[in-house]
């Protein structure tokens, strides 16, 4: 048995982000990383203060953290409701040799504040739920990406709420989701004290329609002065990843 095989379970496997030097352990039936949390990484801004706490929201097998393991100082807090996922985010860690950084808590956020203070937080991340729950929603057959996907376990409400809460003064929030929800979630933020400061919307492909938005927030920061920084375009017409894309997934264009 090679040494990183220790780690895996059932149908599970380990891919890499190369350019972060990043291993994810990854399940094909449960839960894998898409482009949206390798989006989300790079938009946040650097900052390598030792002290510096970090908390992921919602985070899965744990990949937006690990992502920023070198762009951002200080320790993280991963925090996920399955505990499938909260397992193999805790073995990523261990995997990336990083538990002196990493913590994992199998939880609901609802319930952060039993294990992370109010008002002690410098960066919260999240990559929720993006589809509310209606009568007429198509959930997806699998429950580990329905619950990751759809609004059935908490609601960008939640995620507003709790985001604003681990939050000290000033301290930065960062988001993906999906721009159909724009003026609902532009509203939220601003309802609990998070100020957008930073937009930036990602294209599938060149005349198509956005379909993911990041955005970054500052708690009780001053009102106004929003930027909308230069679009991302994923793919080119021939369906392959144009350069900048190719460059943070595999570090080179």
């Amino acid at each position: 048995m090679n040494e990183p095989t220790k780690f895996l379970r059932g149908d599970e496997r380990i891919d890499q982000l190369y350019s972060q030097d990043v291993k994810i352990i990854q399940s094909p039936s449960c839960f894998a990383f898409s482009l949206d949390a390798v989006l989300l990484a790079d938009f946040v801004r650097p900052n390598h203060r030792h002290r510096l706490k970090t908390v992921d929201l919602c985070a899965g097998n744990g990949a937006v953290g690990l992502f920023l393991h070198d762009k951002l100082g200080g320790t993280f807090t991963e925090v996920e409701i399955q505990k499938r996922l909260a397992d193999m985010a805790a073995r990523s860690i261990q995997l990336n040799q990083l538990d002196n950084r990493y913590r994992v808590l199998n939880m609901d956020i609802a319930d952060i504040f039993a294990q992370v203070p109010k008002d002690s937080v410098d960066v919260v991340l999240c990559n929720p739920p993006y589809f509310p729950v209606t009568e007429k929603s198509q959930r997806n057959p699998n429950r580990y990406l329905a619950i990751a996907r759809h609004e059935i376990k908490t609601n960008f409400t939640m995620v507003a709420q709790q985001m604003s809460g681990l939050l000290k003064m000033n301290g930065h929030g960062y988001l993906v989701h999906r721009p159909d929800r724009l003026t609902e979630i532009l509203t939220t933020l601003q309802e609990h004290r998070l100020v957008p400061k930073r937009l930036r919307f990602i294209y599938p492909k060149p005349g198509r329609e956005a379909n993911m938005m990041l955005i970054e927030v500052i708690k009780d920061g001053k009102p106004g002065g929003m930027k909308v920084v230069p679009p991302i375009i994923v793919n080119g017409d021939d369906g392959e990843y144009l350069p900048a894309v190719r460059k943070l997934l595999y570090g080179k264009e």
